[in-house]
């Protein structure tokens, strides 16, 4: 079941919110380390189980128990952007886009998704403009690398050049991957990334090494000493 997150008191604001099921242990361990971090405020949600916990710039998160089979594995369910227009989001998103419209729960907001088992994307209706000077981000969608000039040429097309605001350009990573992204903005001037898929996932594979290389970084930048001078702990990875 998806289910719309509260939306915070300023809601002018370019609100963002994430939805996720998981299994109870994953929910457990989340909620624990929420609790070991003394995390500020969380809620209990009164229907479906779980809790609600706020990130840092107000944005916020649920973390509920569910059956992530449906959703091929991916704990994110849902995640809600607001429009000043449905209108003219719906025309960007899935007219443009071409997202698939999902059935919604309520009048005020239209649910998207790229296909089966993919996480939604919620619109939703606010009276005044976003505020993007108060809360800012990005969402991300990776797709085959061939499509991105493509989906570049019919934004332009339609929204002109304002709508792009970084053009399909390729990212090196020294010893890695180059990625290829395109960046978008929406009606309401949401960024939107499409990122090759291929490189995109060789680049994200997980280096066991990583926390090590990370602290031995850390421990040759010198950084200690500025933190012992200053009289506080250094931060570990």
């Amino acid at each position: 079941m998806y289910r719309r997150v509260p939306a915070p008191a300023s809601s002018q604001h370019q609100t963002k919110f994430g939805q996720f099921e998981n299994k109870r242990s994953t929910k457990t361990k989340a909620m624990q380390a929420a609790r070991d971090l003394n995390w500020t405020p969380m809620r209990e949600l009164s229907s479906g189980g779980g809790v609600e916990l706020e990130a840092p710039g107000g944005y916020p998160f649920q973390l509920k128990e569910g059956d992530r089979s449906s959703n091929n594995g991916d704990p994110v369910r849902k995640v809600t952007l607001a429009s000043t227009s449905l209108e003219k989001s719906m025309l960007f998103w899935k007219d443009t886009l071409g997202m698939q419209e999902a059935k919604s729960a309520t009048t005020s907001a239209k649910c998207l998704t790229f296909g089966p088992g993919q996480a939604q994307l919620e619109l939703y209706q606010i009276d005044s403009p976003v505020d993007h000077s108060k809360a800012f981000g990005r969402i991300a969608f990776s797709i085959p690398r061939q499509s991105l000039p493509d989906i570049q040429c019919t934004v332009k097309e339609r929204w002109g050049e304002a709508a792009i605001l970084t053009p399909l350009v390729a990212l090196d990573t020294p010893g890695k991957a180059t990625v290829e992204v395109v960046i978008l903005a929406d009606p309401d001037g949401h960024e939107i990334c499409f990122v090759g898929d291929e490189a995109f996932r060789e680049l994200s594979q997980v280096d066991p090494a990583a926390e090590k290389l990370l602290q031995e970084a850390m421990e040759a930048d010198k950084s200690k000493e500025w933190f012992s001078k200053k009289g506080i702990p250094k931060p570990t990875a």
